[in-house]
């Protein structure tokens, strides 16, 4: 589930930039992603009524439609979910925090989330709402859900603000809920600022602890597996790997974007292999699937394209190492070295600027590319009227107005060198350029 909504997130490119401060119907605004993190601010429990009450009602809604008064909240842990029907990341992080919130009341009744509702009409909202757990004000009550907005500086939903009560009765704003959810699951339990750093030290010691065998093996697997050509499984111990380059392939094969690049991939991967055999020393590289497969058979139809290792489908593994590395979009390509530390989480970046020349990935390996990019650079036209846009394109660098971007004409990201469109922000990779007529060359 969590790298599913990862690949939603990557398909729409930081949808977070695109929803931003748009106008609801009742006048409220329609946050996009929180991506800030906790505040300093106490609130006293006592102060639950002025927050989620009004005027004319001291009660929040139940699913069952029963009113449970505000009181009730008093010295529990609770969540305001901020979120609208109408907006399709509000819905799949509504499934994932269902999930967890089920888990953790069945032995946390200290626990609660109330919804605060940015949907257009009542019918949305009964719509939304009628999957929840949890509870909710009212949605006609709009001074109510416009004041929460206004207090936590709410600019973006999804939005889960944890209010956790403390040894004497306050409780800490904690305002990035909806990350810790998605990284820790139940795990981040209760929310509060100590178990967070508990969660990162711990974080911190694994990957100065980190192998490839405590990475991909557990107590009940200590082997990934192979294909053969017939099509069934083998065994390969993971203890065989240690010593070479591996990579970690997130992807799975309902994704558009892992089915576009693994083509790529598996080019890239034979190159490399056939250039270390005819090397003849003690290097080798590898890829391990990682998969995200809905099923079964839908994991053995795309790792059947496949001609490296992989985990075993459903394997629980996958989801420590998604939050181990903070996945945050399919597909996706980290890079473990022969010592089994995490060389680079951007191994597809790195795929896509510079195919099999990449191996084996390091930061020198790295400069050392980037370097000959600048030099084959001085020899590229400043200006060119390319055969897929209307408008003339400047080459730009990271220092003259480029950085990281997405190629307008192989849709994978590029960095360093592009051609640019000074008027609408067209960006293509140098290597994609298809030109109709040259200017001045430069630089």
């Amino acid at each position: 589930m969590i790298l599913i909504i990862l690949c939603v997130v990557l398909n729409i490119n930081y949808h977070i930039n695109v929803m931003r401060r748009m106008e609801m119907k009742d006048g409220t605004r329609a946050p996009v992603s929180n991506n800030g993190y906790f505040g300093g601010e106490q609130i006293s429990t006592s102060k639950f009524s002025q927050l989620l009450a009004s005027s004319h009602r001291d009660f929040l809604l139940s699913p069952t439609g029963a009113q449970v008064k505000v009181s009730e909240l008093e010295g529990k842990v609770v969540g305001l979910l901020f979120a609208a029907n109408w907006y399709p990341p509000c819905r799949v992080f509504t499934q994932l925090l269902i999930g967890i919130y089920e888990e953790l009341k069945t032995n946390n009744p200290h626990f609660e989330i109330v919804y605060v509702s940015s949907d257009e009409d009542l019918d949305a909202f009964n719509e939304f709402y009628k999957n929840m757990p949890w509870l909710a004000i009212p949605f006609y009550d709009l001074e109510t859900k416009k004041s929460l907005n206004r207090k936590y500086e709410v600019e973006g939903i999804p939005c889960l603000i944890m209010l956790q009560p403390s040894k004497v009765d306050d409780a800490t704003t904690l305002r990035h809920g909806v990350e810790l959810i998605y990284r820790y699951g139940v795990q981040a339990y209760p929310f509060s600022n100590e178990r967070l750093m508990e969660l990162h030290e711990a974080e911190r010691e694994k990957r100065e602890n980190q192998t490839l065998i405590n990475l991909l093996a557990n107590n009940f697997r200590d082997y990934v597996l192979s294909q053969t050509h017939t099509g069934l499984f083998t065994q390969v111990p993971i203890a065989s790997l240690v010593g070479k380059t591996i990579g970690l392939y997130f992807s799975a094969g309902w994704c558009v974007p892992c089915t576009k690049f693994t083509p790529k991939l598996i080019s890239v991967y034979e190159k490399i292999k056939q250039e270390l055999t005819e090397k003849g020393d003690n290097e080798d590289f590898e890829i391990v699937l990682v998969s995200n497969d809905r099923d079964q058979e839908s994991f053995d139809s795309y790792y059947n394209t496949m001609p490296w290792l992989a985990l075993p489908f459903g394997d629980p593994e996958i989801k420590n190492l998604a939050r181990h590395f903070d996945i945050q979009g399919i597909p996706c390509l980290v890079i473990i070295g022969p010592d089994g530390k995490t060389i680079t989480i951007h191994g597809r970046n790195l795929i896509n600027l510079y195919q099999e020349n990449a191996y084996p990935f390091t930061k020198a390996k790295v400069e050392q590319l980037e370097k000959q990019l600048e030099e084959e650079a001085r020899d590229l036209p400043i200006l060119v009227h390319h055969v897929g846009h209307h408008h003339g394109l400047n080459l730009v660098s990271d220092g003259n107005g480029g950085g990281p971007f997405i190629c307008c004409v192989c849709d994978e990201q590029g960095s360093n060198w592009a051609y640019q469109c000074l008027q609408c922000g067209y960006e293509v990779h140098p290597k994609c350029i298809k030109t109709v007529h040259v200017h001045v060359h430069g630089p």
